[in-house]
């Protein structure tokens, strides 16, 4: 697995599975399918094996804190 840069996904770009903020990226030969962090590590086995990279950028999510922390 390799680490996203911050920029490599934004909150916009949401699981391919539940529709939540993705986090992880699987690199494909037939394109990516992003996940976020609970699909991410749910499936993180079996893209290991076909994924020609898996991206993980869930480093980001407690990189700030939450403004509902305050």
């Amino acid at each position: 697995m390799s680490a996203l840069v911050a920029a490599d996904l934004s909150s916009s770009d949401r699981c391919d599975r539940c529709g939540a903020q993705a986090f992880y990226r699987a690199v494909l030969v037939a394109g990516d399918l992003l996940f976020c962090a609970h699909h991410g590590r749910a499936h993180a086995e079996r893209l290991a094996q076909v994924a020609l990279e898996v991206q993980d950028g869930t480093a980001a999510l407690n990189s700030r804190p939450s403004p509902a922390a305050y």
